[in-house]
């Protein structure tokens, strides 16, 4: 009887065992999934209960790509440190430096396309304007009336046009800055990857984009630009993650 007994309870315990084995073989596969895939929702930061479909989303770090569905839901393959974006027509394109792997929530803005005000503090008649006097002589680079003398060069619009160039390519290099400085200042970056102090003024100091690169890719996606920047700045060694001092002239 006692044998018996200790036959029953080995072979309770191997099926018990077996049930384990089981359950941790059908539980393990979600184990790894949700460790190597970032899943979550997105809606419309308008209407926070209205569900996405067909957004983009895109780990750029390892080339992934997936679309919402239906449902607005997503599930994309990705790890810790890697970077996200979600875009859709119509709407701005959103980036994420990844820091965990918890389901998220994702709220798109509608885009909107703004003209900026202008404001009119002088008048000039434009050259180009067809007002003409009857009595005037047609204008000519070379005049070769003989009347006058000889030749004479007509130079003085040529150096008109310079000068306008100049001031419009001010204006135009003074809009980018504004924009720059709206969007990349330190309240900006301290927000999105969490700088402080001197390390956050050294950082937008050494990685402020220039005009040129905000000019090459419209719209510019500065929160790409500055995870990008970021982890730049992590390779370089402390020595390096600051501009050197100026030189001060000797007399």
């Amino acid at each position: 009887m006692l044998i018996a007994n200790i036959k029953l309870k080995g072979v309770l315990n191997l099926m018990m065992l077996k049930k384990l084995l089981l359950l941790f073989l059908l539980v393990l596969p979600t184990i790894v999934f949700a460790q190597t895939a970032l899943t979550g929702n997105i809606f419309d930061n308008e209407n926070r209960t209205n569900l996405l479909q067909g957004v983009a989303v895109k780990n750029l770090s390892n080339k992934s790509f997936v679309l919402t569905d239906k449902d607005g839901h997503f599930a994309i393959a990705a790890k810790v440190g890697d970077l996200i974006s979600f875009g859709m027509a119509g709407f701005e394109t959103d980036t994420v430096y990844l820091i965990n792997l918890f389901p998220r929530n994702v709220y798109l803005r509608v885009q909107v396309t703004s003209l900026n005000a202008v404001n009119v503090t002088a008048a000039k008649i434009s050259p180009y304007l067809n007002f003409k006097d009857p009595n005037a002589v047609a204008a000519r680079g070379v005049d070769y009336s003989k009347d006058r003398g000889g030749l004479r060069l007509n130079l003085g619009y040529g150096k008109y046009r310079r000068e306008q160039a100049k001031l419009q390519a001010l204006i135009e290099d003074e809009k980018y800055q504004e924009e720059i400085n709206k969007n990349f200042n330190a309240e900006y970056v301290k927000n999105l990857i969490k700088f402080e102090g001197e390390d956050l003024k050294n950082f937008i100091a050494m990685f402020r984009p220039t005009v040129e690169q905000v000019k090459a890719d419209r719209p510019f996606n500065y929160s790409f630009y500055t995870v990008k920047a970021y982890h730049a700045w992590l390779k370089l060694p402390p020595s390096q993650r600051k501009l050197p001092p100026l030189v001060k002239k000797t007399n």
